[in-house]
């Protein structure tokens, strides 16, 4: 499942790419998603996050496949202001990836995100790629609310 997601930061690109590389800023952004643990290593460009969250939100035909926690295993690697990025779900047939890119807008910028959801179940692999694809873009809004507080100087 295709999807596309864009978020608008109130900073310039080279602000918005430091911070989407900064351990404590991708760990506070986790921890704002209710992960139960984090853990964020970042060298050279490449972002690697591997957490851990309930999934006491979820529907109950996805729970019995998903179980009561997830790990997920999220990786950048950024080569100027492009990343591709995937996100593994260690043990179960699903995955996104794709490519984020942070574009200068007037003195902000855009965080723009082109997404593959896939999961590889019969019958109900399409219902989960919309419940992941979904989840993914919910944090994507939670991360932008603590990057725009991170970026007016809330650390």
């Amino acid at each position: 499942m295709h999807f596309t997601h864009s978020a608008r930061y109130d900073a310039p690109v080279a602000d918005v790419l430091a911070m989407l590389t900064d351990p404590a800023f991708r760990e506070k952004a986790a921890r704002a998603q209710g992960v139960t643990s984090v853990q964020v290593t970042s060298a050279d460009g490449a972002v690697k996050i591997d957490q851990e969250q309930p999934n006491t939100d979820i529907p109950a035909f996805a729970r019995a496949f998903a179980g009561e926690t997830t790990r997920s295993v999220i990786t950048e690697t950024w080569t100027g202001e492009t990343a591709t990025f995937g996100v593994e779900t260690p043990g179960k047939p699903a995955a996104i990836n794709g490519t984020r890119r942070l574009v200068a807008d007037g003195a902000g910028t855009l965080d723009t995100f082109e997404c593959e959801a896939k999961a590889k179940l019969p019958l109900i692999g399409g219902k989960i790629e919309k419940l992941i694809a979904g989840k993914f873009a919910d944090g994507l809004e939670t991360e932008h609310g603590v990057g725009t507080a991170w970026l007016a100087g809330d650390r």
